[in-house]
């Protein structure tokens, strides 16, 4: 059962726009405590389950030697992505080269202006492309044409990049109805460069109706809508995604929403 309200869009940028920018402003007050280095690295941890290829250095997973380099260079897009934390705390110590899309403008100026010191940014070996916009106006396989590029930092490719290995939403798609997150999905597997691309999912879930089925709470704060996990599986299967993988974040305080990370393959 859905929540009888949905997000809408322009409340959603109002009261962002009065958060402050920065750890604490988009981690609701939590930014200076444990949340920070433990939530990124429960996504770190997340995504190499997905892609092992990406751990490229010796570690206690693979003792004896590292992993050949891909192929190519790996590319991702972060929406909703705030001030850039999950980009420079999770995404580009593994890909290198990132999108991020963000519409808030206090937010995507911070971003952009943290940009040059985050990893690889300095000697190139990683890229940040800067963009702002709207997830409902974004199409992922054309960038420039939904959204405002601010700017790019770290690498320059000699030649036009296109799709996506990694397509990561966290705590953003809250602020968009069923019908917007389809229709976005859909949009997204069109850009996934292949079957071994992801999209992953990083939200906060409610709990289920009594009868145990599917419902969603709605937060007239900050028009957010808070889904169940069956909810969250009707969206995937209806934007035709196949789940692979989830997991619940661990180590978080207590008394907050629940946050699951799924994973999905376009197979």
């Amino acid at each position: 059962m859905a929540a009888k309200e949905q997000p809408v869009l322009e409340d959603g940028i109002k009261y962002w726009e009065s958060q402050p920018a920065s750890y604490d402003g988009v981690l609701g007050g939590f930014g200076t405590g444990s949340l920070p280095r433990v939530e990124s690295l429960g996504s770190r941890q997340f995504l190499l389950h997905l892609m092992p290829s990406l751990l490229t250095v010796p570690s206690a997973l693979r003792p004896l030697r590292p992993a050949p380099p891909p192929a190519r260079r790996t590319r991702a897009l972060d929406v909703g992505a705030g001030i850039g934390r999950v980009t420079s705390d999770t995404l580009l110590p593994l890909i290198n080269d990132v999108v991020l899309l963000e519409p808030v403008d206090a937010l995507v100026q911070a971003a952009l202006a943290a940009a040059p010191a985050w990893r690889g940014i300095a000697d190139a070996s990683r890229s940040v492309s800067v963009f702002q916009g709207t997830l409902q106006g974004f199409d992922p396989a054309r960038p420039a044409a939904g959204a405002h590029c601010l700017g790019r930092v770290g690498y320059v490719p000699d030649a036009e990049e296109a799709g996506f290995d990694v397509v990561w939403c966290q705590w953003c798609l809250m602020y968009m109805s069923d019908a917007d997150v389809v229709a976005f999905f859909r949009r997204a597997k069109a850009a996934l460069r292949g079957e071994d691309s992801v999209v992953v999912v990083k939200e906060n879930v409610c709990q289920p109706a009594p009868d145990g089925g599917e419902t969603a709470e709605f937060d007239e704060e900050d028009s957010s809508i808070t889904r169940s996990d069956l909810a969250w599986k009707r969206v995937f299967r209806d934007a035709g995604l196949t789940l692979v993988h989830e997991k619940v974040q661990e180590g978080l305080p207590a008394g907050l929403f629940t946050v699951k990370m799924y994973a999905m393959f376009c197979l």
